[in-house]
């Protein structure tokens, strides 16, 4: 397993690890380089973050969310991504909105940035991350990008399956037929 971090708003990560989304839908941040933003692990930690994060952003607040400590940072989530596609059409994007916790106008501003109209999305499987894994917040986790490099994993986690295999596969199934239904061919 590599200990890779992806950096997300902490109250999306808590949606996850709740349960209450089940897809992760990115464009990519200022620093992705030059090949620009893509799923790169099949396995990763969710890296919660504040930087940018607004509450009027998503349609479900109902989490508690410890506040941001400039000293640490707590993993509590780790994702297994199940299946990611690029979706090339404003109807697809549209039509994911059972699937996250976004408001519609921001999954639109992220569909419309930069030249080539069009998001990522993940289905990912969530497990809770037992206990918690503390690391030192430092500056190589800063800026805008996805992807950070974590410590050395501790021999000691456990991975809890946030879903019941039978409720994740209900909700993938729904997700595939969702992918497998809509003309994704036309922005």
């Amino acid at each position: 397993m590599e200990s890779v971090g992806f950096k997300e708003w902490a109250i999306v990560c808590e949606a996850l690890g709740r349960g209450e989304q089940t897809v992760i839908v990115r464009k990519g941040g200022i620093a992705e380089g030059r090949d620009g933003f893509s799923f790169r692990y099949r396995e990763f930690f969710l890296f919660p973050t504040w930087f940018h994060e607004q509450a009027d952003k998503v349609r479900k607040i109902d989490v508690d969310l410890p506040a941001p400590n400039a000293d640490k940072i707590d993993i509590g989530y780790f994702a297994r991504l199940e299946s990611s596609h690029v979706i090339p059409s404003w109807p697809m994007a549209e039509a994911l909105k059972p699937f996250h916790i976004l408001q519609q106008n921001v999954v639109r501003e992220r569909f419309e940035y930069d030249q080539a109209p069009g998001l990522h999305v993940a289905f990912v499987r969530i497990f809770r991350v037992r206990p918690t894994w503390t690391i030192v917040n430092e500056k190589k986790y800063g800026g805008c990008r996805s992807w950070v490099d974590l410590p050395e994993l501790p021999g000691d986690l456990r991975y809890d399956p946030v879903l019941s295999d039978n409720e994740y596969t209900t909700r993938y199934d729904e997700f595939a037929k969702l992918i497998g239904s809509v003309d994704m061919s036309s922005p």
